[in-house]
């Protein structure tokens, strides 16, 4: 049994190794996988591991991670892609907006933001939808800020906290949490999260913030070729919509199906996140590429040159797996458990408050849900009383909150809206900040309504 002076020192070790990631993130500008490599390795060695183990817990822990993210950020990356070049993404946000009417552009925008944006990652789902925000907000005679951050408020909502997101992804799977009950948990806490703050409080904002009506960026986007021919409404939004339809089947199989019958077996393994998006990403050549004139040359090159810019994501995933790995061969964790059954720190609050002093610090969502998923995960498999589909959402809420100038989606955001840094802080940075606290008061009173 370990003695309360190691213990001290053991947290201590750990504390400090998360301080220093930060710092050689934000201060010294080291690349973040770089970063949590040596963190963890300095934490290994520091914590009395020995050294033939230090390597192999880090590799063991970004390898169980990885075996199953990259698998789903490549085929979620392909089918995103697929819906960039067919035209799909396009036409779901015009339809959208031809059905909800002039004045109700706001909630057309979050509803495009939150359907294009749950296969593909907050960055090209905002370049994919900023020419409709652009012509939109023309049309209509609106600030831009009315139309873009609703829009934005969706995407980021379903980035943090949607499976199949590779960072949300992670999070639920190493809480051990039911993929399909994460997706409808995380929609009914984040679809009002996203309501207040993106139709809601970007209709109180645009009056008190200067955006230009026109920008450089905005000039060059409303000028697009009308003539182009774009898929039909129903098979855009399927393609994007089919995965995540299959991983809820999997999930109720057994209400509906015999526990253990070929049909029920069929239907888990439909609804397992890599078959449910390899079958959607194989349609989507064929249905988005292939049956709209596209040859089996494009279809390859789409495919292949849209996996180069998510290694980084990918990498960072497995990172923060193995971080959490050394963490728990280290002893950390155990001491860790130990004190929050003593303290009766809940679950959630803990949860939350990670991953947002993380995503304050290094800027990136992802980071923050890889590293505080992999802190908590072992005390919550430990401890009984709390559904792992609501820590799942908790840290994505807490990664989630509170973008400012270390994020690249902050810049993403202000230069897309010609915003000052001041206006950009105002507005989108109190967006991503409803959007976490909603979503985690929310989660936490599902939680003792179900308790």
């Amino acid at each position: 049994m370990m003695t309360d002076t190691h213990s001290i020192f053991l947290l201590s070790t750990a504390a400090i190794s998360v301080v220093v990631l930060i710092l050689l993130i934000v201060w010294v500008r080291l690349n973040p996988f770089l970063t949590l490599i040596l963190c963890s390795i300095g934490l290994a060695i520091a914590s009395g591991m020995a050294l033939p183990k230090v390597v192999t817990s880090f590799e063991t822990g970004l390898g169980n991670t990885l075996g199953h993210v990259a698998i789903v950020v490549a085929l979620g990356t392909m089918l995103g892609k697929m819906l960039a070049e067919s035209g799909a993404a396009e036409r779901i946000a015009q339809s959208l907006v031809d059905a909800f009417g002039p004045r109700h552009v706001p909630w057309a925008m979050l509803c495009a933001g939150i359907i294009v944006g749950i296969p593909v990652f907050f960055e090209v789902a905002l370049v994919l939808l900023m020419p409709l925000a652009y012509n939109v907000a023309k049309k209509t005679n609106r600030s831009l800020v009315t139309t873009l951050l609703p829009m934005a408020a969706g995407v980021a909502m379903v980035h943090g906290l949607l499976p199949p997101h590779p960072a949300a992804l992670m999070a639920a799977t190493a809480f051990q949490a039911d993929l399909g009950k994460t997706i409808g948990w995380a929609l009914l806490v984040g679809i009002p999260a996203a309501i207040l703050a993106g139709p809601i409080w970007s209709g109180f904002i645009s009056k008190h913030i200067g955006a230009p009506q026109h920008t450089a960026l905005s000039d060059a986007f409303v000028h697009t070729d009308q003539k182009r021919q774009l898929p039909s409404f129903l098979t855009s939004v399927s393609m994007i919509l089919l995965p995540v339809l299959l991983m809820l089947v999997g999930s109720w199989a057994d209400k509906f199906t015999a526990v253990g019958s070929r049909a029920n077996l069929i239907l888990h393994f439909l609804g397992n996140a890599d078959v449910a998006l390899l079958v959607a990403t194989l349609l989507s050549m064929y249905q988005l590429g292939l049956r709209r004139g596209f040859t089996r040359d494009q279809v390859l090159r789409f495919t292949n040159e849209c996996l180069a810019p998510t290694a980084t994501v990918t990498l960072l995933v497995g990172a923060g797996g193995g971080f959490g790995r050394v963490l728990i061969d280290s002893g950390v964790s155990t001491v860790l458990l130990g004190y929050a059954l003593k303290t009766h720190v809940p679950l959630l609050l803990l949860a939350w408050l990670l991953a947002t002093f993380i995503r304050l610090a290094t800027g990136s969502t992802t980071v923050a849900m890889a590293t505080a998923s992999s802190i908590v995960a072992p005390m919550a498999l430990a401890m009984t009383g709390v559904r792992p589909e609501f820590l799942a959402i908790a840290t994505g809420a807490g990664a989630t909150g509170f973008s400012h100038v270390n994020d690249g989606g902050f810049w993403l955001v202000k230069e897309y809206s010609g915003m000052s840094v001041a206006d950009t802080l105002k507005s989108w940075t109190v967006v991503e900040t409803i959007l976490s606290l909603v979503a985690f008061g929310l989660a936490c009173l599902l939680q003792l309504i179900l308790a």
